[in-house]
């Protein structure tokens, strides 16, 4: 059933997201050392800010997984409720 607030109250698939960047954060590792031992420095920064950015991500992906239900709903946890007044 849609109730018309699901752009602000929408949960993604935590435990997807996990496994993504977890393939993000060994190509980040790779493409780090492999763009330094060819003496890339440029590529290897790029890739090593990727990976900085992909562990930040995935810290907050499991923040939400261990904070429970609220953010990796099961069949039994119900919707949000709409807002009740919107601003036009």
């Amino acid at each position: 059933m849609r109730t018309g607030s699901e752009p602000t109250t929408a949960r993604s698939p935590l435990r997807t997201r996990f496994w993504l960047s977890v393939w993000g954060l060994v190509w980040t590792i790779f493409g780090t050392v492999a763009f330094a031992i060819a003496g890339r420095p440029g590529w290897a920064t790029a890739c090593a800010v990727l990976w900085l950015i992909v562990t930040i991500d995935m810290t907050m992906i499991l923040r939400h997984i261990r904070q429970g239900p609220h953010y990796q709903p099961g069949p039994d946890v119900p919707p949000y409720r709409p807002p009740e007044h919107r601003h036009p």
